[in-house]
C-alpha cells in the first residue's frame, strides 16, 4: 500500500508557525539590543523574552551573530532592493543609472534609520557586528560593479577614471555615514540627500561633467 500523502494545510500551518516564531525572536532581539546593548543581550535572554526554547533560537539563527544578520537583512526587503536594481539595469543613460544608485542608498538608509543607533552601538562593542558590517560593505561594493561596467561599456566614465577607482568612489559616496551625517545630524530631508547624491555622482563619474578628484 502506498503511504498516505501529507495534507498541504499541515505544512502550511507549520510554515506559518515557524514564520511567527522567527518574527517573535527578531522582535525580542531588537528590543534587547536597544535596551541592554548588543553585548549583554544573550541568546538565553532573547529566548526568554520571545517565549521560545533556547535550542529554537540556535536552530533558526545558529548564533547571536546570525540573529543580528537577520535583523540587518530584513530592514530593507530583498524584493524591494532587487526591483530597484532591475530598474537601474534598464536605465538608458548614465545619469539615470546613477540616480538609481542614489535612490537605492536613500531607501536603504531610510529603512535602517530606526535601527541605525542600535547598529552603531553594536559596531562599537561587538567584533561580530564589525565583521558583519565588513561583509555587507564588501557585498555592496561588488554589486556596484554592474553600474560601473555599464558606464565603461558606453564610454561614459570620466576621463582617466579607471573602473576600480569609479567603483571605489561610488561605494564611498553611497555609504551609510554620509546619509547619517547629512540627514540625521544636519537635518536634510531624504529627498534633498538623494538629489544631492545623484548630482554628486554624475558630476564626479560622468565624462565631461566631473571635477578633478
Amino acid at each position: 500500500m502506498s503511504k498516505p500523502k501529507k495534507r498541504p494545510y499541515r505544512s502550511t500551518s507549520r510554515n506559518a508557525q515557524a514564520a511567527q516564531t522567527r518574527k517573535r525572536i527578531l522582535e525580542a532581539a531588537k528590543n534587547l539590543f536597544e535596551s541592554e546593548g548588543f553585548e549583554y543581550a544573550t541568546i538565553e535572554k532573547i529566548a526568554q523574552v520571545a517565549n521560545v526554547a533556547i535550542p529554537t533560537v540556535y536552530s533558526l539563527f545558529q548564533s547571536k551573530r546570525g540573529v543580528l544578520r537577520a535583523l540587518m537583512d530584513e530592514v530593507f526587503p530583498k524584493d524591494q532592493f532587487e526591483a530597484l536594481v532591475e530598474k537601474s539595469k534598464k536605465a538608458t543613460s548614465p545619469e539615470e543609472r546613477l540616480l538609481y544608485s542614489a535612490r537605492i542608498a536613500r531607501q536603504m538608509y531610510d529603512a535602517e534609520r530606526a535601527q541605525m543607533e542600535v547598529f552603531r552601538g553594536a559596531s562599537v562593542l561587538s567584533p561580530e557586528f564589525k565583521e558583519l558590517e565588513r561583509e555587507r560593505e564588501r557585498r555592496r561594493h561588488e554589486r556596484q560593479e554592474v553600474t560601473i561596467n555599464a558606464m565603461a561599456e558606453e564610454h561614459s566614465l570620466a576621463k582617466d577614471m579607471s573602473m576600480n577607482r569609479a567603483r571605489d568612489i561610488l561605494w564611498l559616496f553611497t555609504g551609510r555615514d554620509t546619509y547619517r551625517m547629512l540627514v540625521i545630524e544636519q537635518g536634510w530631508t531624504s529627498e534633498e540627500y538623494e538629489k544631492w547624491l545623484a548630482d554628486l555622482l554624475a558630476n564626479t563619474l560622468i565624462i565631461g561633467r566631473n571635477q578633478p578628484f
